[in-house]
């Protein structure tokens, strides 16, 4: 048992300095946990950032300029007063999404009811800020009209008090949430590639007989590979959330990190595994890749961590339970987000074993016929 496992320890060395002397695959595991994860959090947020605007304002009132002056930081950015002629070539060139037309004589046209009208010029080649844009627009300008018109800003009072409290995210910032979520992520993608990865490009340097040869067992050459590389991921997401997501981005960690790195280590044991399984049947990294396609984006967007599971069909919630991410992202997020312990997590834990283990043994079989083969 003693040599069983100085052979696992030996010969996972060896694949770390296989993937030192890789230097495409340590640009991507540096560029996936340090850039991949700040921008897919700060790049596209949900809610409108800093929208360019702009006026053109020919009627010079109080109530045009209250109306300007409605529109500020942080869903705006200060708008520009500009003249007709300035319009069509600064939405044509991408200068401003909005262009608000605010016409001559439009306060005295209100005030005497005659239903004076605002026109809204909207980019919609930037769809996610024109769709939320635009409605923040009308409600801003249809509030501050309102308050002019009734010379107050008196609301009637609605019959029920509905009290809000926002739990883990007060401030609902999206790359609270958007970062953590790249993490569970890109732990599962890396996990995969390069357990995978491992394997071919032994294969294809030829170096799967000089093992065959060698006093190890297919058990052996798997679990070296499953613990290298999954010891390259978890010390890369460690590194990405103290200095990506705790220090850049200043996202509070609710929980325990080390439960979560646990269960993070019961899924590695997973994908690794299904990363393994995926290189006994690909013949080169090209057919590799084809199959990560295939496998990673179901993963991904059906393992709750980019829509809410509740709102999936039911048949595909209970096919994503065989899923090692739906547990993952479940323990994931309940531990980071929400501060759960043990005692809330430990179905996802034991699930991550099973299946694990399930995997592990799909994989060691497959490659023992894929060893026989080429002996």
């Amino acid at each position: 048992m003693l040599q069983f496992f100085f052979n696992t320890w030996r010969l996972g060395i060896k694949e770390l300095w296989s993937l030192w002397r890789d230097p495409m695959m340590l640009v991507l595991i540096v560029y996936v946990f340090t850039l991949g994860v700040y921008t897919a959090a700060t790049a596209m947020p949900e809610t409108l950032n800093n929208a360019p605007i702009a006026i053109v304002d020919e009627d010079q009132s109080p109530l045009s300029q209250r109306i300007a002056s409605a529109l500020y930081p942080p869903q705006f950015r200060p708008p520009q007063m500009i003249s007709w002629t300035q319009m069509d070539p600064g939405m044509d060139a991408g200068i401003y999404t909005f262009v608000m037309v605010i016409p001559q004589g439009f306060q005295r046209d209100l005030l005497a009811h005659r239903w004076p009208q605002i026109q809204l010029n909207v980019d919609a080649t930037r769809m996610s800020q024109a769709f939320t844009g635009s409605g923040y627009v009308q409600q801003i300008v249809m509030g501050e009209i309102n308050e002019f018109a009734q010379h107050n800003r008196a609301q009637a009072k609605p019959p029920v008090d509905l009290a809000l409290r926002t739990r883990f995210n007060p401030t609902l910032e999206p790359s609270w949430f958007g970062s953590l979520v790249q993490v569970i992520n890109y732990i599962t993608m890396l996990s995969i590639i390069l357990a995978g990865a491992a394997l071919i490009r032994e294969r294809e340097h030829g170096t799967i007989e000089h093992l065959l040869v060698m006093p190890v067992t297919p058990a052996q050459i798997m679990l070296s590979k499953i613990w290298a590389m999954g010891l390259v991921v978890l010390l890369a997401a460690w590194m990405s959330i103290t200095f990506v997501v705790r220090g850049a981005l200043h996202v509070p960690i609710a929980g325990s990190l080390p439960l979560f790195f646990a269960g993070a280590a019961l899924s590695l044991f997973a994908t690794t595994s299904m990363g393994i399984f995926m290189a006994t049947i690909a013949r080169n990294m090209p057919q590799f890749g084809m199959l990560m396609m295939l496998t990673i984006l179901p993963l991904q967007m059906l393992s709750g961590g980019s829509t809410p599971r509740e709102s999936m069909p039911e048949l595909a919630q209970n096919i994503m339970l065989a899923a090692p991410t739906t547990h993952f992202v479940q323990l994931g997020q309940a531990i980071l987000f929400r501060g759960a312990g043990l005692d809330t997590v430990w179905p996802q834990f034991l699930a991550l074993a099973l299946i694990g283990t399930v995997l592990f043994i799909l994989a060691l079989s497959r490659f023992r016929r894929t060893i026989g083969q080429m002996a």
